[in-house]
């Protein structure tokens, strides 16, 4: 029998060691190597100072900022502890509500945009973090921001154009814009 429990103890020992730091400490080490930016959070840099990160996106509501899906977590918007959708289904009266409430701002932030607003920009995703929106969620807001910032349309909408990505490979996916790239380009292009 305490030959058993030696042998129980000794795999256990080596199986933590393989499983919770070798492993581990080759996986890391791999990731940085091979995919730095990627295993570093995808950080968004402006100047030396990270803003954001590619993968997790932030809370936009003044009306010069293109503005992204919203998130579902809480007690704060886009917080990356507390991934989540809202879970509400599409009888959900709340559901409705929220989806109510999110179109009048985005009819009061622009009100003569009488376009239909795209789904990504009243409902939001599974995990409450999409850093992304629709081109066509894009293209609804291009007049607001270029009226606000006092820019041309087509200066925004080349710009929009810019930072459109396509499927992935392809062929995975929906085109998508990054908000923050978008926002951060938007900045600078303001500030010529």
């Amino acid at each position: 029998m305490a030959r058993l429990i030696r042998n129980a103890v000794t795999m256990l020992l080596v199986l933590t060691v393989i499983t919770g730091l070798v492993y581990p400490l080759v996986a890391t080490g791999v990731a940085q190597v091979l995919f730095p930016h990627q295993a570093n959070g995808s950080l968004i840099m402006h100047g030396d100072k990270p803003v954001g990160s590619e993968l997790i996106g932030q809370s936009f509501d003044d009306p010069k900022y293109f503005w992204g899906r919203p998130s579902a977590t809480s007690p704060q918007p886009y917080n990356g502890t507390a991934s989540n959708g809202s879970n509400q289904g599409p009888t959900n009266p709340a559901l409705h509500d929220a989806a109510k409430q999110r179109i009048d701002a985005l009819r009061t932030a622009d009100p003569g945009n009488n376009a239909p607003v795209p789904a990504d920009l009243v409902t939001a995703s599974g995990s409450g973090l999409d850093p992304e929106i629709s081109p066509a969620a894009a293209q609804y807001q291009i007049a607001r921001v270029a009226r606000v910032r006092k820019l041309g349309v087509e200066q925004v909408q080349q710009l929009v154009a810019q930072y459109t990505q396509g499927r992935q490979l392809g062929l995975l996916g929906e085109p998508r814009v990054n908000v923050l790239q978008l926002n951060l380009a938007l900045d600078q292009l303001s500030a010529k």
